[in-house]
């Protein structure tokens, strides 16, 4: 059984181990597969049974061009890089990954939360300057600071990840207002659910962890922001298009919204030329919530399991 990974290095750059699946076949590992050429990465699947990607698509012109493949694993919980449909036409199973960074996500999300009411990198920046050591007084701040106890934060997505998250919120003192089409006992005893007016209402912070559908692009836009509070604080480390990027970056000039942190942008590497790159009071970082060794662990630990259990006759985490 030949297995070949398309991109390996963000899951693995040499802190884990390829060992579990080199035990299942015979192992073939791509740093980086560009992903834009299809020639090139139907070459590196070639004849290959399993293909283990990351980011780079998997489409219905690479399956028709590799007839071999019977197994597609995806090293992430979201599967939009393969096209499902065509792979459930030929009778390729698509496996994921399912809650393998919930600790790590919503901890960079309070992470990005704590850094915009605190900015502590960049007083920490400022000491090494020497500021404080020609400070004229015992201490000094160069943002306003923000304590959270008191405030409402606004999760929009409450699943496994947006419960964590709110978790953590309750424990630093906030009112915690849930939105989801799907309610439950375990989101109550944490939060209080409502309609997305009334979050966007009352939130003093609003948190993006619902997943990216048709429905949920752009849900951060101009109307939706108009109907916020001014001078809220808008955090996002789940899908960067939820975001209208310019709406976005105007609503910070104007100081409607007084600051935004996100670990996600609407086309990764980010452009050049996004808006928010210019914008003030905005925190970006390069997509890196789910990046834990602990949590790259999992993932590698999870399509082991999954590619075992293809192996085995029994099917988990199949997506299509």
């Amino acid at each position: 059984m030949k297995i070949v990974v398309l991109d390996g290095y963000t899951e693995n750059p040499g802190d884990l181990s390829w060992e579990g699946l080199e035990a299942l076949g015979m192992l073939t590992v791509y740093d980086r597969t560009p992903v834009d050429k299809t020639d090139e990465i139907i070459h590196r699947i070639g004849d290959a049974e399993i293909v283990v990607t990351n980011k780079t698509p998997v489409t219905e012109q690479v399956m028709e061009a590799c007839p071999g493949m019977q197994l597609i694993c995806v090293l992430a919980t979201g599967y939009n890089v393969v096209d499902t449909a065509s792979a459930r036409s030929r009778g390729i199973p698509v496996c994921n990954v399912p809650a393998y960074g919930t600790a790590s996500v919503s901890q960079f999300a309070i992470a990005l939360l704590l850094e915009i009411c605190h900015h502590v990198g960049h007083h920490s920046e400022s000491v090494h300057r020497g500021d404080w050591t020609r400070s004229k007084d015992w201490c000094y701040w160069e943002y306003p600071l923000i304590e959270l106890a008191g405030k409402t934060m606004g999760i929009l997505g409450f699943g496994r990840i947006g419960q964590a998250t709110g978790r953590i919120a309750r424990a630093l003192g906030m009112r915690v207002l849930a939105c989801d089409t799907h309610e439950t006992d375990e989101g109550r005893a944490i939060g209080e659910y409502c309609t997305m007016n009334e979050l966007l209402a009352q939130s003093d912070v609003i948190a993006l962890h619902c997943p990216l559908f048709p429905e949920t692009k752009g849900i951060i836009n101009r109307d939706t922001i108009a109907r916020m509070k001014d001078g809220v604080i808008l955090i996002n480390n789940s899908r960067g298009p939820l975001i209208v990027e310019q709406d976005l970056a105007d609503a910070l000039i104007s100081g409607k919204v007084a600051g935004a942190a996100l670990d996600v942008v609407s086309t990764e590497p980010i452009r050049e030329k996004n808006p928010l790159l210019t914008a003030p009071n905005c925190i970006l970082t390069p997509h890196i919530s789910w990046a834990p060794r602990e949590s790259r662990q999992r993932i590698m630990d999870c399509t082991v399991e999954n590619i075992s259990a293809y192996l085995s006759g029994c099917l988990v985490n199949v997506v299509n």
